[in-house]
């Protein structure tokens, strides 16, 4: 694989130098106004009241209870994610169940409550990781996602503006070229404002399409087409009809923004969705832009250059986070560049301008793929530097000694499974993928000092499996029976207990969730579940739902199980970790690492474990690692805050030069989420959302806590 040929590098790029592009956007100070503080994506602050002589006293300046922590374990209702920003004082947020709410950043008293749910209830996960901000001088506005509609409310009392689409909101589903009842979409990451638009994309069962709206009318602007139409670059990389049917290659990771030079970057998810992330064989070639870092004229959303990562991907290694923006120094110069973090392990360095790697490439290892129909790429790259921050290959050095029985076991379920490296395709033995599907890196994404040079990096090291099998077609099974088998399975496994708390169990569902509200999640979706009002008619749905609530189907749902793809080949055996028999990972640690790279050579500076299971600690196994959700925040103060741990429910502040920590705090569960910092008044606060989720065992929360120094008498 060739960088160039996919770079098409245009002239257009360089028409995006205005007069004083060279200047860097401004990073989050006294406020903190973007998603990841800024444009840019640095997670990157001014802030130095609290520094590394005084962070040791850093005390809870206030608590906010959303409300929204959901006490059943099999819900997990509480998968808090948000990075709240701060503007003039007041804070904003969404909470677990997709409301708004607009507090006093110095006490945490609650001003306004925006509801999109209208007061029905929400019972499933809602990851929804913040908002966008948008003011003229004069009017201000939050715009903000949930379920398939995009709100905009008053940024003062959180009303919504009736100009913005219909009665404030716009329906995602319309003008993606296809039937709106065959898709559903939803958006978990806020879109980026430039100017007087709101660029986003969307995850769900939808096709790719990166979107800019009109932030005070709602009418979309531009469109860019991620699985390309006739004519448009890329289209012979797909199937001729691909642009009709295909869904996927979307934006769910969130994007970042150039303002300066008015260049938008967009990381990009895998082709396929559901089964297809893990079998192509109905969409051979490349697929792009699947994959891949796309740079778009903010202005118009022409494509300025892109850089294709994974070729035809059947393994889900989307780029999972905004890039930062960052500035490599070379030869005595500057060099306005991108840094993409991705689930493989490996951070990739492009000049903003030009889309040319700062770093070379080298080719990977590739294997033809066993299973029929299915054509895996040829040849794939990886880069050469820096070097990868998580293992890329299972070695028999790698695995677990935490017990005797436990490595013998490991071995011996590793000799059944194919192990050959990062490009070694699924399998129906089951082929081990490390790093695992959450990663390497994870949403959080990356944060940047510019005053070190620094990209600070978390990452997760556990091995997956991913295994491809032939469909299930149950002699006896019912007609919901069938359809769950084809539809569901996968995430929540052919008995229904699924993989909690990603996926959790269907068990009895109708006792937490009355039965037409199953039914209207299967028709529309919810969270990360896609709808399925469209692939199924209202009869299958019905019977589905008979069959999750236990009950009887009609009669002539019974005489024909109709079995929904008969012809489907293959199809994903679900989601599941290489864990021992007491769920720890089945791979030496590090399981979880944070890192120090200099993005201006490439060398790591530091790295450390990070986060650690109490109940290995009390045995005397400390900072094991685990893995980690949610990124950092850097400050002028030379620290580096971060929660993000799994199981330990810590929030920790490192010394960013060499990765000491200096403080931690426990929250009342894990803060799963990337933190804030900013200042009212002359003090500085640092604030964390701490939901849990993700651990089943612990209790989840949804509070936001804002730490701060002693205030002054």
């Amino acid at each position: 694989m060739t960088t160039f040929p996919r770079l098409a590098l245009t002239m257009l790029a360089l028409s995006a130098l205005a007069p004083g592009a060279s200047a860097e956007p401004t990073p989050a100070g006294r406020d903190w106004p973007h998603y990841n503080g800024d444009p840019g994506s640095t997670h990157y602050s001014t802030l130095d009241q609290i520094n590394t002589t005084n962070v040791g006293q850093l005390e809870v300046a206030w608590t906010y209870d959303t409300g929204d922590a959901a006490p059943d374990k099999v819900v997990r209702n509480a998968d808090m994610e948000v990075n709240p920003l701060v503007i003039a004082g007041k804070m904003f947020a969404l909470t677990p169940k997709g409301r708004a709410v607009c507090l006093d950043a110095a006490t945490g008293r609650e001003l306004w409550v925006f509801d999109p749910a209208g007061g029905e209830p929400v019972r499933s996960r809602q990851r929804l990781r913040g908002v966008s901000y948008w003011t003229d001088g004069k009017e201000r506005r939050i715009l903000l996602t949930f379920g398939r509609y995009l709100y905009a409310i008053d940024a003062d009392d959180g009303s919504l503006k009736p100009g913005f689409g219909e009665g404030g909101k716009v329906d995602l589903r319309v003008g993606m070229d296809r039937d709106i009842k065959t898709i559903s979409v939803a958006n978990v990451t806020p879109g980026v404002v430039y100017r007087d638009l709101l660029v986003m994309g969307s995850t769900g069962n939808t096709p790719g399409h990166i979107r800019a709206f009109d932030v005070r009318t709602g009418k979309v602007r531009w469109i860019f087409h991620t699985i390309p139409h006739p004519g448009e670059h890329g289209y012979e990389t797909w199937p001729k009809d691909a642009y009709t049917k295909s869904m996927g290659a979307n934006n769910w990771a969130g994007m970042t923004l150039d303002p300066e030079r008015g260049i938008v970057f967009v990381p990009l998810a895998s082709a396929g969705m559901g089964n297809k992330d893990f079998y192509g064989a109905d969409r051979p070639g490349d697929n792009l832009f699947s994959d891949s870092l796309v740079a778009l004229d903010a202005r118009t959303g022409k494509r300025l250059w892109h850089y294709q990562a994974v070729r035809h991907d059947i393994w889900d290694r989307d780029f999972p986070a905004p890039p930062t923006l960052v500035t490599v120094r070379r030869n005595g110069r500057d060099i306005p560049a991108v840094a993409q973090t991705s689930k493989s392990g490996y951070v990739y360095v492009f000049d903003r301008v030009t889309g040319k790697s700062l770093f070379p490439f080298k080719k990977a290892k590739v294997w033809p793929s066993d299973v029929p129909g299915e054509v895996a790429a040829d040849s794939q790259e990886v880069p050469a530097a820096p070097a990868p921050f998580a293992r890329q290959r299972l070695t028999p050095k790698d695995i677990t000694t935490r017990t005797p029985e436990a490595h013998a076991k490991a071995v011996a379920r590793l000799a059944k499974l194919s192990n050959r490296g990062p490009f070694d395709p699924p399998s129906e033995k089951g082929t081990i993928i490390l790093p695992g599907i959450d990663g390497g890196a994870n949403w959080g994404g990356a944060a940047y000092d510019p005053q070190t040079g620094l990209l600070y990096v978390n990452a997760n090291e556990m091995a997956w499996t991913i295994t491809l099998k032939k469909p299930t077609h149950e002699a006896n099974a019912t007609k919901g029976r069938a359809l769950f088998l084809q539809n569901c399975a996968a995430c929540h496994q052919d008995d229904r207990r699924g993989s909690p708390p990603e996926f959790p169990s269907l068990v009895d569902v109708t006792n937490r969730m009355p039965l037409p509200e199953v039914i209207k999640t299967i028709t529309n979706g919810r969270g990360r579940m896609p709808g399925f009002g469209g692939a199924l008619r209202e009869d299958q749905i019905a019977s589905l739902g008979a069959y999750l609530a236990g009950k009887d189907e009609p009669e002539e749902a019974k005489e024909a199980p109709a079995w929904p793809d008969p012809d489907a080949a293959y199809v994903f055996d679900g989601y599941h970790r290489f864990l021992d028999d007491e769920d720890y990972p089945n791979i030496t640690p590090p399981w979880g690492t944070l890192n120090a790279i200099d993005v201006s050579t490439g060398k790591y500076v530091w790295t450390i474990p990070f986060g650690e299971y109490p109940a290995l600690a009390a045995q005397g196994v400390p900072t094991t690692g685990t893995s980690n959700y949610g990124g950092a925040v850097v400050t002028a103060g030379g620290l580096l805050f971060i929660g993000a741990t799994q199981y330990d429910n810590q929030f920790h502040a490192f010394d960013k030069r060499t990765g000491k920590l200096l403080w931690h705090a426990t929250l009342p569960t894990a803060g799963l989420a990337t933190p804030a910092t900013y200042e009212v008044n002359g003090r500085q606060y640092v604030v964390i959302a701490a939901g849990g989720g993700k651990n089943t065992e612990a209790a989840t929360a949804a509070k936001l806590v804002a730490y701060a120094l002693p205030a002054r008498p």
